[in-house]
């Protein structure tokens, strides 16, 4: 008995040290297939953290102005601007043990298998915040073996590649809230009207709970489902220490104000100028069409919203709702060239075709300024006289060419050219552009900015090759900046969806012009506000003139099918056009003021409260009076003076004498006593 009692113990340790062994050796590989993992997880590195999300649009002081979103809302915040209710609320319900464990939670697991079994059905789930984000992140939600273990992987890789806030943030970010709807940020957005960063804990302990089953346990499909769902979401808070008693009872007695399935509102502000800016991350940053459609983008652009609504409103105010005439305008500013206001047309949702930056229109005499500093750079000045009378000129061709003025209104006589511009004098352009030779204009309208082709004929002189509304502005910018290039500045700023700044603007500063003729060409265009230069005719500006309260320069540009107005102050450019689209000619009066009126109304309103500021001379002008009908040093006998600018040489020396002899002594009266009684009305 005892041999066979030994043999049985000696079985029976046999089987424990090999229990033991298979035991060490099933703990080895075991610990070595979880280091093979680990090892497996930092080889393949940290995978991206991201899925598709909305790319928002804001405007230069942060308001929000559009975003792209196609299949569902998705925005990305930091865990830093999400409501640490929405978070506490979160970790309650999904992984309380989420900052113990690495990835799996394995009494959690045990317990789901044997609730499941007992109730032989599944009805405990077991998967961590970090499974839940690699199954949203990475795949597809079909139930095999092949998809767990993916998960499983993407689970460590997730794990051994980033912290743990960084993945609560990720997840936060991209779980599903039902109604299309992505991410805490947007479901804040849809289901309250706000951020996630404003929830309150009742309203964070409702969207906790949607996760479970957006379709069943939305308030917008079953409130009170919801509302029951909400107070086990209350109850886990208060047994994870997130919160007490008493304020889960008091966030259970809340009644939620629901948007009804409407995104917290944002208008879709300046369609026109969101169209360019999304071109411009095509075609000259060279984003692809998915990166800027969803890509979690955050465009920061140069915008301004209050200058932007004013634009809008001009255009609609001052052009009559009967008419079917066209506008465009652009504002920029010239220090920097940052586009702040840009409308492409009366109606975005009729015709998204954009005007200012696509169409291509003559623009008359504005291109006037772009000749007259090529001619002060061949040796014009402000008092250059050529005769303005109706004249026809044979080209080298043998054929002729006949400009006309506006109503045929000729000097007859010889005027400067600082007339000449405010009076918008076609035979003195014409003039002036043969003499120069005709590519002059076409080089400088190019080393302006101006894109579109231009034909070195006669005409162009008076702006009869068309050309683009922001080209103009860009041009007009440059001039008005003394000569330093401008080109126009639509996005200042690109953030990824990680907060990586992956593109900022950087201001060019290259001088293209003489900054000393810039300047004189400015004064120059400062003249069709000035009745002084009045002469034969009006000065162009003459129907605005009682509306203007600052120093302004500008010119004014009218064909048969197109009416311009571009003007700046040391602070803002705008550029207007109005028109029809077809070709149709402007044949009403009205319809030929809008553009102007558009403009100064425009100018007026986005500048009020704003300091007045004159032209700056350069350093190599100098200023003196001269008589304005013959540019002509001014002496006391002129009846009119202005001040004008030259470039310093250049000025004239001859004194003016034409009103020498009008000039009478008149022969003082004696002075009359002023009576007593007079000299106490005075006094009072």
């Amino acid at each position: 008995m005892e041999i066979i009692a030994m043999n049985r113990f000696k079985g029976t340790l046999k089987y424990i040290r090999l229990l033991i062994l298979i035991t060490i050796i099933a703990a080895v590989l075991l610990t070595l297939f979880v280091i093979g993992l680990i090892g497996f997880a930092k080889w393949k590195g940290a995978p991206p953290l991201a899925v598709p999300q909305s790319t928002i649009f804001y405007a230069e002081d942060g308001t929000k102005i559009g975003e792209n979103h196609h299949g569902g809302k998705r925005y990305w915040v930091p865990l830093e601007d999400i409501s640490p209710y929405a978070i506490q609320a979160t970790l309650s319900i999904e992984d309380r043990k989420f900052f113990e464990h690495h990835g799996f939670d394995f009494k959690r697991i045990m317990a789901a298998i044997i609730a499941d079994i007992k109730a032989m059905a599944k009805v405990q789930g077991a998967s961590t915040i970090t499974q839940q984000y690699a199954r949203n992140l990475f795949l597809s939600y079909e139930k095999t073996w092949f998809r767990k273990w993916n998960e499983a992987i993407y689970t460590i890789r997730l794990e051994a590649n980033y912290s743990k806030e960084q993945i609560l943030e990720g997840y936060l970010n991209t779980i599903y809230y039902g109604h299309g709807v992505y991410g805490i940020e947007a479901a804040a957005n849809y289901y309250f009207g706000k951020s996630a960063k404003e929830l309150s804990l009742a309203e964070a302990a409702m969207l906790a709970g949607i996760p479970k089953g957006p379709s069943y346990y939305s308030p917008l499909v079953d409130e009170q489902r919801a509302k029951e769902r909400q107070k086990i979401v209350l109850r886990s808070m208060v047994e994870n220490g997130a919160i007490s008693e008493k304020e889960a009872k008091e966030a259970e007695k809340v009644r939620l104000h629901y948007s009804k399935g409407q995104e917290m509102l944002t208008q879709s502000i300046a369609p026109y100028f969101q169209d360019v800016v999304k071109t411009i991350l095509r075609t000259k940053l060279g984003l692809d069409e998915e990166t800027i459609e969803m890509g979690g983008l955050r465009v920061y652009t140069s915008l301004d919203v209050d200058m932007q609504a004013i634009a809008e409103k001009q255009i609609e105010t001052i052009i009559s709702k009967q008419s079917d005439i066209q506008a465009a305008l652009v504002a920029m500013e010239p220090k920097t060239g940052e586009v702040k206001a840009l409308v492409g047309g009366r109606d975005y949702t009729k015709s998204p075709f954009n005007r200012a930056v696509q169409a291509e229109r003559q623009p008359g005499s504005t291109f006037k300024p772009f000749l007259y500093y090529a001619a002060l750079k061949h040796g014009f000045t402000p008092s250059t006289e050529l005769r303005s009378e109706l004249t026809t000129f044979t080209l080298e061709d043998g054929t002729t060419y006949t400009p006309h003025n506006f109503n045929n209104y000729y000097a007859n006589d010889s005027i400067t050219l600082a007339q000449a511009i405010a009076l918008s004098d076609n035979v003195f352009a014409v003039k002036t552009h043969l003499l120069i030779g005709q590519e002059e204009l076409v080089q400088t309208a190019k080393q302006l900015g101006i894109t579109s082709k231009l034909k070195a004929v006669p005409s162009l002189a008076l702006g009869t090759s068309p050309v683009k509304v922001i080209d103009m502005v860009q041009a007009y910018s440059t001039i008005a900046n003394n000569g330093k290039k401008i080109e126009p500045v639509f996005i200042k700023k690109i953030v990824n969806y990680e907060g990586k700044v992956i593109y900022e603007h950087k201001p060019v500063h290259e001088q293209i012009l003489d900054p000393d003729l810039a300047f004189v060409t400015t004064h120059l265009m400062t003249g069709m506000f000035d009745p002084a230069l009045n002469d034969y005719s009006t000065v162009t500006g003459q129907s605005i003139i009682s509306e203007i309260t600052r120093p302004y320069a500008g010119k004014s540009g009218t064909t048969k099918t197109d009416s311009w107005m571009i003007g700046y102050t040391p602070q803002l450019v705008a550029g207007v056009w109005t028109g029809y689209d077809r070709d149709q000619t402007i044949d009403k009066i009205e319809e030929k003021q809008y553009a102007k009126k558009i403009w100064v109304r425009f100018m007026e309103e986005s500048l009020e409260g704003k300091k007045v500021k004159s032209f700056e001379p350069t350093d190599g002008v100098v200023g003196v009076y001269v008589d304005p009908h013959n540019g002509k040093l001014a002496t006391d006998s002129c009846p009119t003076k202005r001040f004008s600018y030259y470039i310093a040489g250049t000025e004239p020396t001859e004194s003016c004498t034409d009103h020498f002899h009008e000039k009478k002594k008149k022969k003082k009266k004696p002075k009359e006593k002023d009576s007593w009684l007079k000299h106490l009305f005075d006094w009072f």
